[in-house]
């Protein structure tokens, strides 16, 4: 008795790759604009708390993300925009801008993990409550404010790291013309066969006079 062995359709491999774009960059996508959202929104909120000494008593004080640390909020804007310029670019700018992307993502993962154990933002602000430039803040704590900016970081590095990956089989922004700046050519239209009732019916329907007048 004879085996019979299958042999896959040349096409399962294109298709298998088609998904794994669509797929890939839906994820990207998703990943990509809500990183971004969430460490934009975590540099908001409140980071640190603590009180300092003024006048013999306890003055409370607080401090955002943003008055920790600049760099999770600046990276967040930067791999926002790297994550629409990957379809601005074709080859070898399309993974540089992944790369930063993934960078931006990264950076963010360690400014806010430094930032969720630094307390100079609140001894500045102990400083200028009680007038006293070596004045330091005292019951000092942290939110997790801070560790929410690494998740924003994480969903960024992986945004970049699926575009260094996959983003070859993701589409471009088509441009008008061709390099070197000429326009691309323009099909030639099918020639009409008066004698054809259906290429009458096809040159009217695309504006086009079939008696060639």
């Amino acid at each position: 008795m004879g085996y019979v062995t299958a042999v896959p359709h040349p096409r399962s491999e294109p298709a298998g790759s088609a998904r794994a774009g669509r797929l890939s960059l839906a994820v990207a996508l998703l990943a990509g604009a809500l990183g971004a959202a969430v460490a934009l929104l975590a540099t908001r909120q409140q980071w640190a708390e603590g009180t300092a000494t003024v006048a013999g008593g306890a003055f409370p004080l607080s401090a955002k993300g943003s008055d920790v640390t600049g760099v999770p909020a600046a990276l967040a804007i930067v791999g926002l925009a790297a994550l629409v310029a990957v379809f601005a670019v074709r080859r070898a700018g399309r993974v540089v801008v992944a790369a930063l992307l993934a960078l931006s993502g990264a950076g963010i993962v360690a400014a806010a993990l430094i930032g969720a154990s630094d307390g100079s933002a609140l001894d500045e602000k102990a400083a200028e409550a009680s007038g006293d430039t070596s004045a330091s803040v005292a019951a000092l704590s942290h939110t997790a404010w801070p560790y929410v900016a690494v998740v924003g970081g994480v969903l960024l590095l992986l945004a970049g790291v699926l575009a260094l990956r996959y983003g070859r089989l993701w589409p471009a922004m088509s441009g008008r013309y061709e390099r070197g700046g000429a326009p691309a050519p323009r099909r030639k239209a099918p020639a009409v066969d008066p004698d054809r009732p259906e290429d009458l019916w096809k040159a009217l329907d695309r504006g086009e006079d079939p008696t060639g007048a």
